[in-house]
């Protein structure tokens, strides 16, 4: 797994619409990667990302969620929760496997990378879903300051 000031890959991935995304990793950037769409845990982790979606704009930050769910899948979780941020399909498991994120059972462990300046300034190897978009949000404010 990328450890923290270690460099990250550019990745690209369709997102929900099934356009192709290629995050700026130069700039601010959450990438949040979780088990699968639609379940319990990935579903608080969302909406929590999603309520706090304005306060990483205005840090400067984006914000992006990955699984190894389908762009059909993520469109159908994207438009139940309203999600203001893209959610990129990774179903072969390339995108976690560029981080070093287990896919072990077809699903991404859940992991969260705050990366700026082309490298990971935070690494999130254990996640409880249940606030832990608030503190990612606290710690890019640390990062900022």
């Amino acid at each position: 797994m990328i450890e923290q000031g270690e460099p990250v890959p550019t990745v690209s991935a369709a997102n929900q619409d099934g356009e192709s995304i290629t995050p700026n990793f130069s700039t601010p950037t959450v990438v949040y990667f979780y088990p699968k769409d639609d379940t319990p845990g990935c579903s608080v982790e969302a909406e929590q990302f999603d309520e706090s979606f304005e306060a990483y704009l205005d840090e400067g930050v984006d914000v992006f969620g990955v699984s190894t769910d389908t762009v059909e899948s993520h469109q159908r979780f994207h438009e139940k929760y309203d999600l203001d941020f893209d959610l990129l399909a990774d179903p072969e498991g390339e995108i976690a496997a560029a981080f070093g994120v287990s896919t072990d059972g077809g699903t991404a462990d859940r992991v969260t990378f705050v990366v700026d300046d082309g490298e990971v300034r935070r690494r999130y190897a254990t996640v409880d879903p249940d606030g832990h978009a608030e503190d990612v949000l606290t710690a890019v404010r640390d990062l900022r300051s």
